[in-house]
């Protein structure tokens, strides 16, 4: 491994503070994590960026691309008409296999289209999903699919569990993940008929522990390990969330400052307070991983810094050492065809 490097492939120009923040997180990533960054974007521009860094004893390499799909262009006419663009050659970077992951902080719509186009999606994999870690009492309960498809089919959320699972089990040391589908109440009988037949198909699938419906409460209450639901559902709870964390901060922040009781005890709570921001912070996490792809893909933050691409290669870095790829290849492979058995429910 010392000779062969994890080599990690970044698009330099994604996100709201590249090239800058893009830059400076993965110098910082291919240092604390002992990978080789791939740099993807205007070498001239790359370049500049390093020169303001200590890359002393880090491996990297820059890799061409001469054109940007902005935050708020359409994912479809930029991948059409940019043929050269930093997320595509990224991607592109994947799919020779010049990298074994790759991290995007620009516009999540063209990283799923590109990883999806170029990078390809595991056989019988029906689509690629989006899973995010939210932060809970214990342990972080993984959200999937969190946007990728606004549209499901109930077959869809088994294989999500089956990808959750794989993960929970060999990155976050999970030892028997509970998997629970998010409901609007945990009896079996609740939700719509879309519920209740995805209920019936994870009821059956032994490739994980079904533990049955989750209240959206019990995201960030310790109620399960995978939670599985459609990524309009999914990306509702998880906004939902960040507007929440966002509100619950900004509304203690001011509270703090009223008085000089209320700032003595600040001082005395901090060290609390300071773990429990840590615990939310979405820079911490890094980065959500795209599932059911032929490669590792990271999407971060539009507005990641520095600490966010560093540490959304920490993720990919994770996932690539306990090949969750491989182990999810050969489930959705090896293990059994819910899709034939569909009929025996209906």
């Amino acid at each position: 491994m010392a000779n062969h490097p994890i080599r990690i492939a970044v698009d330099a120009m994604g996100g709201d503070h590249a090239p800058q923040e893009i830059v400076s997180g993965a110098v910082q990533g291919a240092r604390a994590y002992g990978v080789e960054v791939l740099l993807v974007g205007p070498p001239d521009i790359i370049e500049a960026e390093l020169q303001k860094h200590d890359t002393q004893g880090i491996r990297y390499q820059i890799v061409p691309a001469s054109e940007v799909i902005e935050m708020g262009e359409s994912p479809s006419v930029g991948l059409r008409k940019k043929k050269d663009a930093s997320i595509i050659v990224t991607a592109k970077c994947v799919k020779r296999g010049d990298a074994q992951g790759m991290v995007a902080a620009g516009s999540t719509g063209a990283a799923m289209a590109s990883a999806l186009l170029y990078v390809g999606r595991i056989e019988g994999v029906d689509r690629p999903a989006i899973g995010v870690l939210l932060p809970s009492i214990s342990s972080p309960c993984l959200l999937i699919d969190a946007g990728a498809n606004a549209d499901c089919t109930p077959e869809m959320l088994s294989q999500f569990a089956v990808m959750g699972n794989i993960y929970m089990q060999n990155v976050r040391n999970v030892k028997k993940p509970r998997v629970g589908l998010l409901n609007i109440g945990e009896e079996q009988s609740k939700g719509n008929a879309f519920a209740h037949t995805a209920f019936q198909l994870l009821e059956k699938d032994p490739r994980f522990h079904f533990i049955g419906n989750v209240e959206g409460k019990e995201l960030f209450m310790d109620g399960a390990d995978v939670a599985v639901t459609d990524g309009f559902t999914g990306n509702v709870a998880l906004k939902s969330a960040e507007g929440v964390m966002k509100m619950f901060g900004a509304t203690l922040k001011t509270e703090l400052k009223r008085s000089m009781k209320t700032k003595l005890g600040y001082l005395l709570a901090e060290p609390a307070l300071k773990a429990t921001s840590k615990k939310v912070d979405p820079e911490e996490v890094g980065g959500s991983l795209l599932f059911g792809i032929k490669g590792v893909c990271v999407i971060s933050h539009g507005s990641s810094k520095a600490r966010g691409i560093k540490n959304a290669i920490r993720v990919a870095k994770e996932a690539v050492v306990a090949d969750v790829l491989g182990k999810i290849t050969n489930q959705i492979r090896e293990g059994i065809d819910i899709h034939e058995h569909a009929s025996e429910i209906f």
